[in-house]
């Protein structure tokens, strides 16, 4: 899939210059870019998401005791 990104001069002339001294693409990079941090991307998007329904009482809580208590722990 083909995109395009506009980014600010500063960001353009590192990563020109990390492709220039390595001999890598630019599209290398900014695919390990992507590839690398999208994980990180979705674990704090999607937790700040879930935080958030629990705030407004959207998402069920189960305190500890309970857990413990349902999976037979305590005994």
């Amino acid at each position: 899939m083909a995109t395009s990104i506009r980014l600010d001069a500063e960001t353009e002339a590192r990563l020109n210059f990390l492709a220039a001294q390595t001999g890598r693409s630019k599209a290398f990079y900014l695919r390990e870019l992507i590839e690398n941090g999208l994980a990180d991307l979705e674990d704090y998007y999607l937790a700040a998401d879930v935080l958030e329904r629990v705030r407004k009482g959207q998402e069920p809580v189960h305190s500890a005791a309970d857990v413990r208590a349902e999976l037979g722990l305590d005994d």
